[in-house]
């Protein structure tokens, strides 16, 4: 047991501000009909998005490993693809990774994406909403584990996808979305 926690210890030191592998663990324990963690995160827009401000509509939160690979950029365009119909229902979409505000804004131009992208490089909302996975076979042994939260109109969690498979993803979080 103690020897895992310093593996983790040491893995997400890698990715900015170091978290201990408790943090990681209690993160995980979250689950639909608890009150979604709040957290304030520079974004694509140049500005900072709180979850807190965003009360009173329902908001799609999902987190993604990187800008500009193959899953991520489909990922996104499926999203992207489906705004009219989230924004029909006064949903906002946020798409947040460990990247840079750059990255994220670069990401956003070269797909047209019509979405804020959040930058969270200590990994603090991504812990808060256990969205760590383990890596095998790469260097560190962490990474975003592509998960999708639909948070309602006073702030819970009522759906969590966890290990997400992109394909016809987002047209299964808009179902979803119509029901809340």
């Amino acid at each position: 047991m103690r020897t895992a926690a310093m593996i983790v210890s040491l893995a997400l030191a890698s990715c900015g501000p170091r978290l201990d592998a408790k943090e990681v663990a209690q993160g995980r324990r979250i689950a639909a009909g608890d009150q979604a963690p709040d957290f304030t995160l520079a974004s694509s827009e140049g500005d900072e998005v709180s979850l807190e401000d965003l009360r009173g509509r329902p908001v799609v939160l999902y987190f993604y490993p990187k800008d500009e690979t193959p899953g991520c950029t489909k990922q996104a365009c499926s999203f992207r693809d489906n705004m009219e119909e989230f924004e029909k229902l006064d949903a906002t979409v946020l798409g947040i990774s460990l990247d840079t505000t750059e990255s994220h804004e670069k990401f956003k131009k070269s797909h047209r994406l019509n979405f804020p992208l959040l930058s969270d490089p200590g990994g603090r909302a991504v812990t808060a909403y256990g969205a760590w996975k383990a890596r095998s076979k790469r260097l560190s042994a962490f990474s975003i584990d592509r998960s999708t939260f639909v948070i309602d109109t006073e702030g819970v969690i009522r759906r969590i996808w966890r290990d997400v498979d992109v394909a016809g993803h987002a047209d299964e979080v808009l179902a979803f979305v119509k029901t809340i």
